[in-house]
């Protein structure tokens, strides 16, 4: 997992091309007049989906990961908390959907990061994530997934 602002992304470009055009992609990106839904980059090797929530409380979060996708989450707008860990033996509440590429867990120990506008967390496949836990106060969030094929 990494978190970092996106005026830092050039430390990263190293991680491999993909990661470098999503990174670049963020960063040179007016999102402002982007809708929520899903948006190809590259075909089905790199994509990326606009996001509208409010936040909500942990209890009402789901953790997850992926198997076929790097996940690249910048925050457009607003801010949330994001609940980590590394996958280990937890508990699988619904087993893996190929077709969305998500499985989802039930949570046990976790840490969490806030991610603020201009924010960014790479989350990779052994990466249990749980998005769009409220900050301070529940608030309304835009947020950028750029999924990458691995």
């Amino acid at each position: 997992m990494i978190i970092d602002s996106i005026k830092n992304c050039e430390i990263y470009f190293p991680l491999g091309k993909r990661v470098e055009q999503a990174l670049k992609f963020i960063r040179d990106t007016d999102f402002s007049n982007h809708i929520a839904g899903k948006y190809e980059i590259d075909d089905s090797r790199l994509f990326f989906l606009v996001v509208e929530y409010k936040t909500k409380e942990i209890n009402d979060c789901l953790m997850e990961s992926h198997k076929k996708y790097i996940d690249i989450q910048f925050m457009y707008n607003g801010n949330e908390r994001v609940g980590h860990t590394t996958l280990t033996n937890q508990t699988i509440t619904k087993e893996y959907d190929p077709e969305s590429d998500y499985v989802l867990y039930k949570p046990g120990e976790i840490s969490s990061l806030k991610l603020k506008k201009n924010d960014f967390a790479v989350f990779f496949p052994d990466d249990l994530h749980m998005p769009g836990i409220v900050y301070e106060k529940s608030e309304n969030v835009k947020k950028i997934v750029v999924k990458i094929l691995i």
